[in-house]
Formats: C-alpha cells, structure tokens, sequence
C-alpha cells in the first residue's frame, strides 16, 4: 500500500514516514518547497517526495493519488510574528485540502495528528478524550478547528477519519526539549512555582506505533485518540529524573511565577509586531503552571496502543543523543 505523509521533514512526520518505509510501505512525502533541502534524508531512506504547501490543493492532489492511507502531521507551530490567519490557511484549510483530495482519490483512510494542547489545563487528572476542551494559544485552537472538520467531514462523505492527539512528544532528534535538558546540564534551569503541576512525555517510537495503530485498526474510524506515553509525573519530578540521566545537582534558582508571566507578556508586546522571536513568553511560563496529565486507556482498548519506553529510559536515550550531536 502507498501511504502519504504530510510533515515528514519535521521530526514527528520523519520518524513516522522512515518507520513506515522500514517496515515495507511505499511512502510520499509532501514537502514545502522551502523544506525541500532538508528532504535528502528522506530520498535516500527510499521515500517519494512530492514539492507542494498545504495551502496549494493541487499540490495536495498530486501528492495523495494513488494513496491509501494519509497521515496527515503537518501543521505550523508557533512562531514570532505570524499572524493568525497564517495558522489558520495551513492548519484548518490545509487540513480541509487534505481531506478533499483524500476523498476525491479514494483514499480510505486519514489519520490527522491534532495535539493534546487542545485540552488545555487539565484540572481533574488524568485527563480522556472527553474531558474540557480548552485552547490556550491560536495555535491550540486552530489545532482544534481543523479537528473537528475532519471528523464532520467523515461522517458527512463516508471517508475514514481518525484523530490522534499527542502529547508531549520528545526523543532523539527532538530540539524542543534541549533548552530544558542544556539549563537542567549548567545549572541554569529556573523553576516557577511549586513544581507540583504534572507533566507529561510520550517517546517518538512509542507514538509512532500509535499513529500506525490508527491507520490501520479496523475500529478506529470516527474516533479520536489520546496518544501518551506510560506515565506523567510532577515537574518536580521530570527535572529530577533529567538531572539524574544528565549526572548533575537538581538546580537550585527557583522564582515566583507571575512576574515572570508579565514580563513574558512584555516582552510579547514589544517583539512580536516587529518579528522578533521573543526570549520569553507566555507561553512558555504555561509550562510552569498548567497540568498535563492524560489517560491513554481508549487507544488501549480499541486499538492495543501500549507503550513501551518508561520515562527514565527515554530521558535517557535523549541524553545520549543531545551529547553525540554535541548539543549538551
């Protein structure tokens, strides 16, 4: 079977379009022109790339004929300066090219990675697929938007759709996480607030059988999945571990966190309009004080998601990766 994947020069579609191409698949890629250079690695792996931007429907078109399965990754995240009708053109109406032309080709299935984010603070942990839906950020909620039409296109056109929601992605190759894993290694981490908030990680290989357990379930289409690692622990704790893999003292700089909120609000106010990519924001201090906390238990019963990398094992072979990199 051929199968597309969109995103597949990030690092979540990369591991997913390499796995599938490992494991048999032909696999085509559809990449942004500018994403292009990066789309070597995936030629040599044996996967097709196809030039196209989400925004363009027939690039869409030509990517998914003769598809079966679509796996539908890419997005764009959060940057500096980006409006948000920008979020809204790749993520919702991205989102709306892809399953029209899935449709139209006769794809049977599309699988489309939204984000845990869309819960928001979960305030009764862990949290289902039915607990509050509360987006923080443009982002989160466009995240949101683009579900919910792909899940009313489905039922309307008979296409299979499946949502997955991710949470908390990390592994090797994964550059999110290293400004963590850098302040946690010199002793420059700053925690705010009490740390007690809970946290929660799901290793690349873990999440990759997962998105391969929604396109290929026979049950799975009409239905939304949260897709977590084994385990969530207190922010305390994550950094506890991290520092432990790493070989150094927990750090010590611990702050207050609402003047550090107002300053990232500031420093949002002043850079964003010039397209500045602030050092601090909002956002960023969310991470202090919101609980991400989720329940995997549906995509364990329906689908046999289980996954199988702990916490500290995968802490730890990111560590390991940072350092060859050289990145520690």
């Amino acid at each position: 079977m051929t199968v597309l994947v969109t995103g597949a020069t990030g690092f979540t579609g990369g591991h997913l379009a390499r796995a599938l191409r490992r494991d048999g698949e032909d696999v085509v890629a559809l990449v942004r022109p500018a994403s292009l250079p990066r789309a070597s690695a995936l030629q040599e792996a044996g996967i097709h790339v196809v030039s196209g931007d989400l925004r363009d429907a027939d690039a869409v078109a030509r990517a998914v004929r003769g598809c079966g399965v679509v796996y539908h990754i890419a997005a764009t995240y959060r940057e500096a300066g980006q409006s948000d009708r920008a979020y809204r053109l790749v993520n919702v109406e991205g989102t709306r090219h892809v399953l029209e032309a899935s449709h139209a080709a006769g794809v049977r299935r599309v699988v489309h990675c939204s984000t845990g984010g869309v819960h928001g603070h979960v305030e009764s942990p862990p949290a289902d697929e039915d607990a509050p839906l509360a987006p923080g950020d443009v982002y989160q909620r466009t995240k949101l938007e683009a579900e919910r039409l792909a899940a009313a296109f489905g039922e309307q056109t008979g296409l299979e759709v499946v949502v997955a929601r991710p949470i908390g992605i990390y592994g090797p190759g994964d550059m999110r996480f290293l400004k963590m894993f850098r302040g946690i290694a010199r002793g420059r981490f700053p925690m705010l607030g009490s740390g007690r908030v809970f946290y929660h990680l799901t290793y690349i290989d873990d999440l990759v059988r997962g998105f391969r357990l929604c396109g290929t379930a026979a049950g799975a289409a009409g239905r939304t999945y949260l897709l977590a690692g084994p385990e969530y622990t207190t922010l305390n704790e994550l950094v506890a571990v991290i520092a432990g893999e790493l070989g150094v003292p927990l750090p010590r700089l611990r702050l207050p966190v609402w003047p550090v909120w107002l300053a990232g609000a500031l420093c949002e106010a002043v850079c964003v309009p010039l397209g500045i990519d602030p050092p601090l924001y909002r956002r960023r201090v969310d991470f202090y004080r919101k609980s991400r906390a989720f329940t995997s238990a549906r995509a364990a019963r329906e689908l046999g998601f289980r996954p199988e990398v702990d916490l500290r094992t995968g802490i730890r072979r990111t560590a390991e990766w940072y350092r060859a990199a050289g990145l520690l």
